[in-house]
């Protein structure tokens, strides 16, 4: 695992969390899929070598539990899924050098023979354990066979997580009041011997391994806690025919088990890139360099799966001798017009409908990338959607593309014989160094914004300069400043190409540059573009509010109609990554409303002021709380928040919060607190402002 900047001299692989070979794709699923291709494309155009890799994930109990209720065979019934899959992901321009499949042999081989290293290390153990077993069905009954109550939260569970609560992996047996999903009786647990490995062995190694652990805060603060709270033991088999076979080694008591999906699961991003290796040749991109040497590792994953990515699994690697990930980034979840996405009332955006609606790919691409922070909760209306595309897209980058290169056309019939001047020079170099700071902040709606930004800059610079006055007066002048637009246009085109690569090949194209832009780098936002071009037109086309009307109406009614079927909500979540990625967040979920309110003089007494965070520090012996320094204009105050195991507290100076100003003064752990910040959720999700508001001014 390496802290160099990116780039580096070392090959990268991107990966992003298995979809579950189970359901169609939503906009849910592609948040995150999009965004490892766009950190891999941002990779490329910083010039590091680098591979998205990706595959289905085929076992578990979900599909064999769909499979049955569909009377076909599980491995039909996930390779349905996986060909659908795999034609999907290129309509949304999520572009895999490899994508295979869990059942498919060389992740089979690779499975079994990283669990007999881990075997033969005496990382793994057996253990004699309760496992829920239905005597009606005569049968034993692994995760989603069996639901119950949550042994830490009290909320209804599967037999491998608290969906519904808590979110914790469970363990074959803690499930309290276990009953069968195959006849919906009670089921009683029996003692079963499992395969166990033994996780507990990697706590100091996972500690430092998080230490070093790039991506987002979220996916290095969250495991801290399970590690101080005692890491449980693992166990990594299940009573199952549906799955890869537990191999033999010495003993052999593992002939009627299969791994559980967990165990697989992450392996085929190994398996996914000896495939490409296997493809290329290792001359042009070496699996082992990647994850035996010293390669750079980077998972997008939803943040439901932060405990399997940043435990379980570099405890695998490290076991096993394999290279540990560099960086996970951890993705928010999506909600639609502010309620969780649902599949069974269709509260979803699918992906196939967005395509039917006819919109080009890059739109959803630059909107799903550029709302929010990556960590951030996204919701998705059909009105902020068209308010991102007519406001960025159309009116600031299509806008300055076309006329720009429209008036140099008509002009100079293309690219004006002059050089760029010092202060565009400069002002491109520094849009440069802006989507290479963001990619090693695993921002990608810092990489969006470099290209935005720098084409509001060109609009800024040709309505000053106004060159269609100059043409006549002063005709050297005008073409310095076309000159120069042309420039800016070109750079935009390689900056954007992560986010919008469809988009931004056109503008290739139109500037009468050969080849791909996708196979440049940041170097081409600089070099003169070609002297003649055509007529260019335009990229990007407005959305009419009328069309917005009629798709939130439909929306609405397809919901409304589920509602109406008695169909009840459902937590969005799977094994592995495509259904736990990006869409578990439900109002079901949520905590339910006060019945008392409060009248408007209550409300007036609340002093709640816009702040800024100057300082962030961890409390010693308190696991959870922290100092901050908030500036609130009038003076700065010292608070104590619960958020050390939630954030990056070194990440948390310059930014903006909400303060509770006229909190009566409390002490916690011999530190006073003079004030309270606001935050939303289990995951203290900051409140901040929308706008420029100063700091100081009040919130009413």
């Amino acid at each position: 695992m390496s802290n160099d900047e990116f780039p580096t001299d070392r090959p990268a692989v991107v990966t992003c969390g298995l979809p579950y070979a189970n359901g169609d794709l939503h906009i849910g699923h592609l948040r995150g899929y999009i965004g490892a291709d766009a950190f891999n494309r941002t990779l490329e155009t910083l010039g590091q070598t680098s591979a998205y890799v990706c595959g289905s994930d085929m076992h578990g109990t979900p599909v064999a539990v769909n499979a049955e209720k569909e009377g076909v065979d599980p491995e039909d019934f996930a390779l349905e899924w996986h060909h659908q899959y795999e034609e999907t992901f290129p309509k949304f321009n999520v572009d895999f050098d490899n994508y295979g499949h869990t059942h498919d042999e060389t992740n089979v081989e690779t499975t079994q023979e990283i669990v007999r290293t881990l075997d033969d290390e005496g990382y793994i153990y057996e253990k004699e354990i309760q496992v829920a077993y239905d005597p009606d069905a005569d049968q034993y009954l692994p995760d989603r066979y069996v639901e119950g109550t949550c042994p830490y939260c009290g909320e209804k569970a599967r037999g491998d997580e608290c969906d519904e609560g808590c979110q914790r992996h469970l363990e074959p047996g803690e499930v309290e009041d276990p009953t069968s999903t195959i006849t919906g009786n009670p089921a009683e647990y029996r003692e079963r011997t499992h395969k166990f490995f033994e996780v507990s062995e990697f706590a100091d190694y996972l500690t430092e391994f998080l230490d070093g652990l790039e991506g987002t805060s979220n996916a290095r603060n969250q495991p801290r806690q399970w590690i101080e709270d005692g890491l449980q033991d693992w166990c990594i088999t299940r009573d199952m025919d549906w799955g890869i076979d537990y191999p033999n080694g010495n003993d052999e008591g593992g002939d009627d088990l299969v791994l559980y999906v967990w165990v697989d699961a992450p392996i085929e991003y190994i398996s996914s890139t000896k495939q490409y290796t296997d493809r290329v040749g290792a001359d042009e991109y070496d699996w082992e360099h990647v994850w035996r040497e010293d390669g750079d590792i980077v998972h997008f994953i939803g943040r439901d799966i932060i405990q399997h990515h940043a435990i379980f699994w570099p405890a695998m690697l490290e076991g096993a001798d394999y290279n540990a990930p560099r960086g996970i980034a951890a993705t928010g979840f999506i909600t639609i017009n502010g309620k969780g996405l649902s599949t069974s009332r269709n509260r979803a955006i699918w992906a196939k409908e967005y395509l039917e609606e006819g919109f080009h790919p890059d739109l959803l691409r630059y909107y799903l990338m550029t709302t929010g922070g990556l960590q951030q909760d996204v919701d998705f209306s059909w009105e902020a959607f068209q308010e991102k595309v007519n406001g960025e897209l159309v009116g600031t980058v299509g806008n300055f593309w076309y006329r720009s290169l429209l008036f140099a056309y008509r002009n100079y019939e293309g690219t004006p014989e002059t050089e760029v001047s010092e202060d565009v020079h400069a002002r491109i170099e520094g849009a440069i160094d802006d989507l290479r700071d963001a990619a090693n902040d695993y921002s990608l709606r810092g990489v969006g914004q470099a290209a935005t930004e720098l084409a509001q800059f060109g609009n800024e610079y040709i309505q000053r300069n106004e060159p269609w006055k100059l043409t006549d007066d002063d005709p050297e002048q005008a073409a310095q400043v076309i000159r120069d637009c042309v420039q800016i246009a070109k750079a935009v085109g390689v900056l954007l190409e992560p986010i919008a690569p469809d988009k931004a090949q056109l503008l290739w194209e139109q500037l009468g540059e050969d080849g791909a832009v996708a196979d440049t780098n940041l170097e081409a936002a600089l070099e003169t573009p070609p002297r003649h071009f055509e007529e260019p037109g335009e990229l990007f086309d407005k959305i009419e509010d009328e069309r917005v009307d009629d798709l939130t109406a439909k929306l609405e009614a397809r919901v409304d109609e589920a509602s109406d079927d008695g169909d009840e909500d459902e937590t969005e979540s799977d094994d592995t990554g495509a259904d736990e990625a990006t869409d578990m967040a439900d109002t079901d979920d949520l905590e339910p409303l006060l019945e008392d309110r409060i009248g408007f003089d209550e409300f007036q007494d609340l002093d709640i002021r816009v702040g800024q965070i100057e300082a962030a520090d961890g409390i010693e012996g308190a696991d959870d709380l922290a100092r901050l320094e908030v500036d609130i204009g009038f003076e700065t105050r010292q608070v104590v928040a619960g958020i050390k195991q939630l954030h990056d507290l070194e990440e948390l100076p310059g930014e903006k919060c909400i303060l509770l100003a006229n909190m009566e003064p409390a002490e916690l752990f011999g530190v006073e607190s003079n004030g309270m910040i606001l935050a939303a959720g289990d995951d203290a999700d900051l409140l901040t402002t929308h706008g420029d508001a100063e700091i100081g001014e009040k919130v009413q």
